[in-house]
């Protein structure tokens, strides 16, 4: 009886935190929001590098502002609850406000797009990585190695040599590449195809985004408000439009390097950490006189760009 009352409250205890991290989650993104729009209301005869500009700095200032008041208070937004509550801010600005100077089809497209994405999100948020639990015929393979306090794997599956131990989830997961703190999830073999997709997902919507506003600006003077409507709702789809422009900038440089990894066969943090993985190790010995010997990179997983394509195409979880 007891222990079915504890279970009860921990499961209580366990609600409670997840809502009142949705709940800072929700209250950041509004502040964040709404203080970039101080850059269009304030400036709004400067240059698109400077309103970026001033929109990097508010955004530093509001998350400082945010990581010391979530100090005081002792509740942690959830990463991917700000992804989506970013997303759905952002959706809601366009529905009210953009929409009704977007042609039908466009508008259609548009959220198509966002809902695709809210369903992709939502599948990467519970996927399974490539975890590799201890009661698993590949857990039982492993052969553990400690070098530098990173933890590695060897045997003579090629698949088994890319098992990893990520320190944030506390789990061996095969094919790692990254723990990915936006989708509270790690990024490895089974879902590094979605994960893909995804940041295609939000470079696609967010461009769409920023296309549509623009159309809008052009075709309206913010439609018959009064001054105080008008000037929220066109600050309010200035600030939206860098913020998107923002997220593009920093996705694209994410994008490309994924590419060149899937390209090359290489994770993330192998590239990292390749001098505590002993197969990317090419030991040169010491010339006659030298009292050293040389340690460079290899990539014994490189089997050129097609065949590196297709394996990470073709690879199931």
């Amino acid at each position: 009886m007891h222990q079915l009352q504890d279970q009860r409250k921990k499961v209580l205890a366990s609600c409670f935190k997840r809502i009142g991290r949705c709940t800072v989650s929700c209250i950041l993104v509004l502040l964040t929001q709404f203080a970039l729009t101080l850059v269009p209301h304030f400036f709004p005869a400067s240059s698109l590098l400077i309103q970026l500009t001033l929109s990097v700095v508010v955004l530093v200032f509001v998350l400082g502002l945010g990581r010391w008041c979530r100090r005081i208070v002792g509740v942690y937004a959830s990463a991917p609850a700000l992804v989506l509550f970013n997303l759905i801010f952002i959706w809601a600005v366009y529905i009210f406000i953009v929409r009704q100077a977007i042609p039908y089809f466009i508008n259609i497209v548009f959220n198509i797009e966002v809902t695709l994405l809210f369903l992709g999100v939502c599948s990467i948020l519970s996927s399974d990585p490539g975890l590799v639990t201890h009661g698993s015929s590949d857990a039982n393979k492993l052969i553990e190695t400690k070098a530098f306090g990173v933890e590695a794997h060897y045997e003579s599956s090629a698949l088994l040599k890319r098992v990893r131990y990520c320190k944030s989830c506390k789990a061996y997961i095969k094919g790692f590449d990254h723990h990915c703190p936006a989708f509270g999830n790690c990024i490895g073999q089974n879902n590094y195809v979605l994960f893909m997709i995804l940041l295609v997902g939000f470079l696609t919507t967010e461009a769409s985004y920023i296309v549509c506003s623009s159309q809008f600006s052009r075709g309206s003077q913010i439609l018959d408000g009064t001054w105080f409507e008008t000037d929220l709702a066109g600050s309010l789809v200035v600030s939206t439009v860098l913020f998107s422009l923002l997220q593009v900038i920093w996705q694209v440089v994410f994008f490309t390097w994924h590419l060149y990894c899937i390209c090359f066969n290489i994770r993330t943090d192998e590239w990292i950490n390749w001098k505590k993985y002993p197969e990317f190790q090419l030991v040169i010995q010491s010339q006659p006189g030298e009292s050293f010997t040389r340690v460079m990179f290899k990539n014994p997983y490189d089997n050129g760009y097609l065949q590196n394509v297709k394996e990470f195409l073709s690879v199931k979880g």
